[in-house]
């Protein structure tokens, strides 16, 4: 009787798995079996397999190396001061300073702001005759054409972290709120100093949410072409070239071939830079998990 209730539990478990698995089967490894497919042919219509020439095509191609450089680059930027200015900002707001409200107002404003109109604002500030060239010019200073110069990758990590730093520092104080107070409390009795308490314990207990900010702002961070597109166009000022621009690029002229080479190659990193992430969180934070 028992080996058969767990037969029809484990059954019933499948059964309630089936509308899931089914969609992830559908939309996700299903499109991705297509893209590795079309990766490995010359063409759609001669449908030839030439197995990794066309990844090999991709890597050498200029306008890839320079939008994964650029990518990488932001990515490198942009990641690491989205998730410690959120952790900062939450700090702060866990401690007793005025206009509270006011400030946390400000930082959740972009999320119910569309995408649209925060690249109109920073057009309308960034601008060659914008806002912000117009205090320069008051100021004596020369206009700089921020979109089309040094500082455009600048403009755009500016942008991604007013975007995005509002929910990054929500995640943060849900995880302050849960840390352990009675061992705070401790480590305040015994004479830690703030900073020691901030890095041998809130630290610890911050790893999971910082694990997972990291991941989100990393994904973010990919899909940071939506703002760039909107902002410059198809082929912006070369540090503002990204991966994206060149698969939409390559959409756009029909190869499918280099477009799905660069997406495998891009999913690739990805997981591994992921992977990376959770194995030094796990060694990091495994004795808080204990």
């Amino acid at each position: 009787m028992k080996i058969s209730q767990r037969i029809r539990d484990t059954v019933k478990g499948w059964l309630f798995l089936l509308p899931s698995a089914g969609g992830a089967g559908l939309f996700y490894f299903l499109p991705f079996g297509v893209i590795a497919y079309y990766a490995m042919i010359d063409s759609p219509i001669r449908r030839n397999f030439v197995w990794f020439n066309n990844f090999k095509n991709v890597l050498t191609n200029m306008a890839f190396q320079q939008g994964a450089r650029n990518t990488l680059l932001f990515s490198a930027i942009a990641v690491p001061l989205a998730v410690i200015l959120a952790m900062m900002l939450a700090a702060m707001l866990e401690s007793k300073i005025p206009g509270k409200s006011i400030f946390r107002t400000f930082f959740l404003s972009p999320l119910m702001v569309p995408v649209a109109s925060i690249v109109l604002i920073w057009q309308v500030i960034f601008h060659y005759n914008g806002a912000l060239n117009e205090v320069l010019v008051n100021l004596g200073i020369t206009r700089i054409d921020w979109l089309k110069s040094n500082w455009a990758l600048a403009v755009v990590v500016l942008l991604f972290l007013w975007k995005n730093l509002g929910y990054n520092m929500i995640l943060f104080m849900a995880a302050y709120n849960n840390m352990p107070n009675d061992l705070i409390e401790v480590a305040k009795v015994e004479g830690a100093s703030p900073v020691y308490t901030f890095f041998h314990i809130k630290l610890r207990y911050l790893s999971p949410t910082i694990l997972f900010v990291t991941i989100l702002s990393l994904i973010n961070s990919f899909k940071v072409f939506r703002e760039v597109y909107m902002l410059t166009g198809d082929y912006p000022v070369d540090t503002l070239y990204m991966l994206q621009h060149f698969m939409n690029n390559m959409f756009r002229s029909l190869d499918y071939q280099k477009l799905s080479a660069a997406a495998i190659i891009m999913a690739i990193v990805m997981i591994i830079v992921i992977a990376v992430l959770f194995i030094t969180e796990n060694r990091f934070g495994k004795d808080v998990e204990g």
